[in-house]
């Protein structure tokens, strides 16, 4: 697959639920450095405080871009071109955050998104996964299975550098470290630890964040658009990421996940946590 990336486009004026438009120009040539070179070979030791990510795509002119972006940027980059090679790689030298394409030869993404999900310890490694644009299925199919976010391709090598920001901004100590608790669920920023009635929970950064957030604003009902800002502090993007991570953290907050009693939807409005477990309901979107 060979797929051009381009330019961002402006932001000015986009908001929640609305498409990122056409790009604005042709791309820069990225400057690359020995992190952006091939995947053979042990990567060097990282500065002190430099985050890891690990890039995988098997279009070597994609990998190389998106390297060169991620290298101006200050991340140290390590590379492979196919799942098996990434499995490797992440267990050897275990990344910060995971680029990776959905479509892979032989084992794809998904497969080694799950795989990543299954080993290492908890709070996983956080996820951005590449996907064809108007594959809609396949991005929701994406955040089932633990990816924190999703880029479409063609996309923007900057955009994905903001994004890859962002994402590890979550993974930094929290600014406020009071511990948050309600119907037998406990959150603690600093320690970036859940748990369920005394047992810890597998959640993925944006699971948690979610979470967190919910606990913090008990009974208060939140749009999809006004979650997609403040939890993820996006402007913009597919809101069914947000529908997504609700149904996956129900599944492992709630006693009935199709019978949700603690996140509930609010018809019209979004979703509400209620501490007290309030009529139970189906699940609904």
């Amino acid at each position: 697959m060979q797929h051009q990336p381009h330019e961002p486009t402006p932001r000015d004026g986009s908001r929640a639920g609305s498409s990122a438009g056409p790009p604005a120009g042709p791309l820069d040539a990225p400057r690359t450095g020995p992190s952006a070179g091939p995947s053979t070979g042990s990567p060097a030791a990282p500065p002190p405080g430099t985050a890891r990510v690990l890039v995988v795509d098997d279009d070597p002119t994609v990998a190389e871009v998106v390297a060169g972006y991620l290298d101006r940027a200050g991340y140290l980059v390590d590379r492979a071109d196919d799942g098996p090679a990434a499995l490797t790689r992440a267990a050897a030298h275990r990344p910060d955050l995971v680029v990776l394409d959905l479509m892979l030869p032989g084992m794809d993404g998904l497969e080694v998104c799950r795989r990543l999900r299954g080993q290492g310890p908890v709070p996983a490694m956080p996820v951005i996964m590449l996907t064809a644009r108007g594959d809609e299925d396949d991005r929701i199919l994406g955040l089932e299975v633990g990816a924190d976010d999703y880029v479409t391709k063609p996309f923007s090598p900057r955009e994905l550098v903001l994004r890859v920001e962002s994402v590890l901004r979550r993974t930094r100590p929290a600014t406020v470290e009071r511990p948050l608790g309600a119907a037998g669920l406990t959150v603690d920023p600093a320690a970036r630890r859940a748990t369920k009635n005394g047992s810890e929970l597998a959640l993925t950064l944006r699971e948690f964040d979610l979470l967190a957030f919910l606990l913090l604003h008990p009974g208060r009902a939140f749009a999809r658009e006004e979650l997609m800002q403040r939890v993820w502090g996006w402007d913009f993007g597919d809101l069914s990421t947000v529908t997504v991570h609700v149904r996956r953290l129900r599944g492992k907050v709630e006693d009935d996940p199709a019978r949700p009693r603690l996140i509930q939807t609010v018809w019209g409005v979004g979703y509400r946590f209620d501490p007290a477990g309030g009529p139970v309901g189906p699940e609904a979107d």
